[in-house]
């Protein structure tokens, strides 16, 4: 059984509170969201049945309307063929009197018996006589009478009944009512020509009485121009303009709720229905809220379980294999891990997690063979060496000697000799500065030309920008005594040697190009083999070409840090790529040791 730490508890429980927190936040987000699709599709059913009932109570009442109202226009038609009206109608002006009028008069009253709800109905001559029933209750504009701008709509329909509100403007009841007014011009039957024009003013009760038996308490009616005509007189404040056109809906936030005005055009009328109804429980779908009630407990239940499911058989795993990855860091050891997972995307994860051990191991196989190459070239260095102290000592006292023997060249070549073995047997850091490096092989010539005389000779080309970049201590070197011993002395004539160094795009180029014999490709290609045997290396000096390109190899942490150019009886140059650079200025501390270790060996 898998033992879990403090802190593997609490990165557990945070792991755990973390998913149970992203259940939860999920199960609240569409609870939010049920609640607001809820209320959305309650609003909108809600809505909807409030203004299916509104339609069909405006279309309902407004047919009626038309109906009650085109009954009267029918009425009208009987009494303009009335004979005692049609009598005053073609009477001469001067033979109309009261006694006439008084005949027309009761001739329209006799049709109006059988309707109620006419309140007036006047008669105009051409001449504008006038007759009406019920006069003493109107107050009449004469000067608009005189006009003709009250007539143009009537006459515009060649004898059809035009309805509009209070007889056109021309007469108004003295108490302000208002009323519904049928107007039709009068044509002579035998002669179709245009006798007069009547109107006849019907009363708002007659609406009024409509509405009581419909039991619409919740309508009022008004006039395009705004005039109130009847009903609810609350709702004569919810008029406006627009209402004139077609049926129309609208919502309003009132102090008990949402309601909606609805309104009306009566066509072909002057009058709009305006219905104000407040929001109900009526059209609310309570078995679709019921359904997704429903759905939504299904769903928490199964979000609920997919939160089990995970935090058992996700969460608990991995934490083993946390713990199993923890104890294999504490141990010190890079080892597999075997706990056993059941699910193939964690297994996939321990493969992973042991993929890399077995990489970590071999990258640390690699630095350990590194590091033993490495020392295995430095110890061949050191086994080259001799005690510096008693050698120094050693050439300074037979440099003395033949100083005072008067022999001035054998104690210049001394002299050389000691620099040389100063700076080639410095023991301390394994870097040293390019000037340095390039007076090794300065001294070192100048030993091999008091051996092979003038059939050496030397050439720099070092940009001053690189004399302090720091590289590998005894690189050079081997590759001038390669030129010579390989090169040029088996040429048999005369050879140039030429150092080159310079610094591009932040790269050190250092190049070794002797005049010799030149390589071979199957040579070159043996000496760029890194993977040579150890017999094939033994059989190279201890400061060999392959061994040096080596120590760059190790020092850049690359392979591709040489160039090999040769022709065959020509040349052959050897160049150095190093990336690797290091100022002087930034390595203090090892370049005090160097310098201290060849101080310390002049005494």
């Amino acid at each position: 059984m898998v033992k879990f730490t403090e802190e593997d508890k609490r990165a557990e429980a945070s792991l755990s509170t973390g998913l149970k927190r992203l259940f939860l936040g999920i199960i609240l987000l569409v609870i939010i969201s049920f609640i607001i699709s809820v209320y959305f599709i309650t609003e909108r059913e809600r809505r909807n049945h409030v203004v299916m009932e509104a339609r069909s109570a405006l279309t309902t009442l407004s047919d009626s309307i038309k109906s009650n109202i085109n009954n009267y226009s029918e009425i009208s038609r009987l009494i303009i063929t009335d004979s005692r009206l049609t009598a005053f109608l073609r009477a001469d002006a001067q033979t109309v009197d009261l006694g006439m009028m008084n005949d027309a008069r009761y001739g329209i009253m006799d049709i109006l018996n059988v309707k109620e709800g006419v309140d007036t109905v006047m008669v105009f001559r051409e001449d504008l006589i006038m007759v009406a029933t019920n006069r003493t209750s109107y107050e009449y504009d004469y000067d608009l009478i005189n006009e003709d701008s009250w007539k143009e709509d009537i006459y515009a329909v060649k004898g059809r009944a035009v309805v509009s509100l209070n007889s056109n403007h021309i007469a108004a009841r003295k108490d302000g009512t208002p009323v519904i007014s049928v107007g039709r011009a009068i044509y002579d039957l035998y002669t179709q020509k245009r006798t007069g024009i009547m109107f006849m003013n019907i009363s708002p009760d007659v609406l009024n009485r409509m509405l009581v038996k419909l039991d619409y308490y919740n309508i009022c009616i008004m006039g395009t121009d705004g005039t109130y005509i009847c009903g609810n007189k609350d709702y004569e404040k919810y008029y406006n303009e627009s209402m004139n056109t077609d049926m129309s809906f609208n919502t309003v936030k009132g102090s008990t709720g949402p309601y909606l005005i609805a309104s009306c055009r009566v066509e072909d009328m002057p009058m709009v229905l305006i219905r104000v109804s407040p929001y109900g429980t009526g059209g609310i779908p309570y078995y679709i809220i019921y359904i997704m009630c429903i759905l939504l407990l299904v769903f928490i239940l199964a979000a609920l379980l997919v939160g089990a499911f995970v935090a058992k058989n996700v969460t608990t795993p991995v934490f083993k294999l946390s713990a199993s990855m923890e104890k294999n860091r504490r141990s010190g050891e890079l080892k597999k891990i075997d706990t056993e997972i059941p699910y193939i995307e964690l297994n996939m994860l321990k493969g992973d997690y042991n993929n890399m051990i077995d990489h970590v191991n071999e990258l640390i196989d690699q630095l350990v063979d590194k590091e033993k190459t490495l020392r295995r070239a430095e110890l061949r260095v050191l086994q080259e060496q001799i005690k510096p102290h008693f050698l120094y000592n050693s050439l300074e006292t037979i440099g003395f000697m033949a100083l005072e023997s008067g022999a001035t060249n054998v104690h210049e070549a001394l002299e050389t000799l000691g620099s040389f073995y100063r700076n080639f047997l410095s023991k301390g850091g394994r870097e040293i500065r390019l000037y340095q490096e390039v007076n090794i092989v300065k001294d070192y010539l100048a030993l091999q030309k008091l051996r092979y005389g003038d059939i050496i000779e030397d050439e720099y080309d070092i940009d001053d920008d690189v004399n302090d970049c720091i590289l590998p201590k005894l690189i050079l070197q081997p590759l001038v005594e390669n030129s010579i011993y390989h090169g040029i002395r088996l040429k048999g004539e005369k050879g140039q040697i030429k150092i080159t160094a310079r610094r591009i795009d932040g790269i050190l180029h250092l190049s070794v190009r002797d005049t010799g014999v030149g390589m071979s490709p199957d040579k070159i290609d043996r000496i760029l083999d890194k993977n040579r045997d150890d017999k094939e290396k033994n059989e190279e000096s201890s400061f060999g070409l392959w061994g040096t390109i080596e120590r760059v190899r190790l020092y850049c942490n690359r392979d591709d840090v040489v160039r090999i150019k040769s022709e065959a009886g020509e040349y052959t140059e050897v160049e150095f790529i190093i990336d690797r650079l290091i100022n002087s200025e930034n390595t203090e501390e090892t370049d005090g040791v160097y310098e201290e270790t060849i101080q310390g060996n002049d005494n």
